[in-house]
């Protein structure tokens, strides 16, 4: 039987990964508009987003467990075949100006992103040595065409379903995740380590707390779970502020699709920084970014102001995001492998968690408070990334990787 080649498994997690980003894109283009459409206030307007991290969050957990039983491959289908129902779902929602329906499709969707979210760490362990520092940043990469074609398509189909603004959109999205699912069912010809099956019941496990309290893992989690969460308090809360300065639906996709460009177009470059610099000095350059497009933003509110600052948002999240995981994939290299989908799960969960709060507050911050609060309310948030990134540091060499069973605590 022929080996299968590990990095044709990186490939098609690669153009996987730029569905679901193109999938994404179209989703976190409308779905605050769209919100605004059927929602009874406007303060609920990000609720149906909110609900897609908060869906992500909820399923990050029993994803990665049911990973350990029954393998990646058909969890990821499962999450694509949830993205297209969920799409196929928020269409009708709107055909029926039925809000209820429209944040209960977004569950849908997020169960897409929680397998979605595992993509980068099947490419890490389906990657040869040489190429594993590199393999997130491969995947993360992936979402750069999607990141100019999801707003392009969110735009050009919401007309297709006479009188049903947005309902045509959700159907391409539908149609995006279904072809994610048949792409994804290739994975069997390719299987690697990353898409086998694995003893839940593994007795090297490592007792939770202890696992959930080691120096990298609480560096690692924190620093994605606050690149998640300020990316998606600004990103969500942008459409409305863009639409409150008097520039039309245009804009807004326009400056979102800048933004998703500049999320996914640095992995060409960061899997080298990586290599280079390791994932340290990524965290450091991604509080930089945050802050910097923070200021972009509180300079003006002009159309490129609105796009530099979330393009330095966009780059920003990159660069910690990227930076976050690949430290907990390096600290947790030589973890048995119960252990590793359980660090991940919790990762995952976290980060997943903080995005949903970010986009659930986006709104009411906006509404009540104004767009330089939002801005505002970042700069603490740094200052509590670069604290903890500063005292991970001061604890490198010792702490780069969890105690194994059985060694001295």
């Amino acid at each position: 039987m022929k080996t299968p080649n590990p990095l044709f498994t990186v490939r098609l997690l690669v153009l996987s990964q730029a569905l679901f980003v193109c999938a994404s894109a179209i989703g976190l283009t409308l779905t605050g508009l769209v919100g605004a459409m059927l929602a009874p206030s406007r303060a609920l307007a990000t609720l149906p987003y909110a609900l897609v991290t908060l869906a992500t969050a909820c399923s990050t957990i029993p994803v990665s467990l049911l990973m350990l039983r029954w393998g990646r491959r058909r969890v990821f289908m499962l999450g694509s075949m949830g993205g297209a129902l969920g799409g196929g779902v928020a269409a009708l929602a709107i055909v029926r100006n039925d809000f209820l329906l429209f944040c209960a499709a977004n569950l849908g969707l997020g169960l897409f992103a929680a397998c979605a979210q595992y993509y980068r760490f099947a490419a890490n362990e389906a990657a040869p040595a040489q190429h594993k520092a590199r393999a997130i940043a491969w995947v993360i990469s992936g979402g750069v065409v999607a990141a100019l074609v999801g707003p392009t398509l969110a735009a050009w189909a919401r007309e297709a379903v006479p009188r049903h603004s947005f309902a045509g959109s959700y159907l391409v999205l539908a149609a995006l995740a279904f072809l994610s699912a048949l792409l994804l069912s290739r994975l069997s010809a390719a299987q690697a380590a990353s898409a086998q099956p694995v003893d839940a019941s593994d007795s090297t496990k490592t007792p939770l707390l202890q696992l959930l309290r080691q120096p990298v893992f609480i560096t690692a989690a924190g620093h994605s779970a606050l690149a998640a969460g300020l990316m998606m308090l600004v990103m969500t809360a942008t459409p409305l502020a863009v639409l409150g300065c008097g520039l039309g639906v245009d804009q807004a996709a326009s400056v979102i699709q800048w933004h998703l460009l500049a999320m996914f177009a640095p992995g060409f470059v960061s899997g080298r920084l990586i290599a280079r610099w390791g994932p340290l000095r990524l965290l450091w350059l991604g509080a930089a970014l945050f802050g910097a497009g923070s200021l972009a933003a509180l300079s003006g509110l002009s159309l490129p102001n609105f796009g530099l600052a979330l393009m330095l948002n966009g780059a920003a999240w990159h660069a910690m995001f990227v930076g976050a995981s690949t430290l907990l994939t390096q600290g947790f290299a030589e973890a048995s492998p119960a252990d590793r989908a359980r660090a991940q799960a919790a990762n995952e969960f976290i980060t997943a968690t903080v995005a949903a709060s970010g986009a659930l507050l986006a709104g009411w911050v906006f509404e009540r408070y104004g767009w330089d609060t939002v801005q505002i309310a970042l700069w603490p948030a740094l200052l509590g990334a670069a604290a903890l990134a500063a005292g991970f540091s001061a604890r490198a060499g010792s702490t780069t990787r969890p105690p194994q069973p059985g060694a001295c605590r």
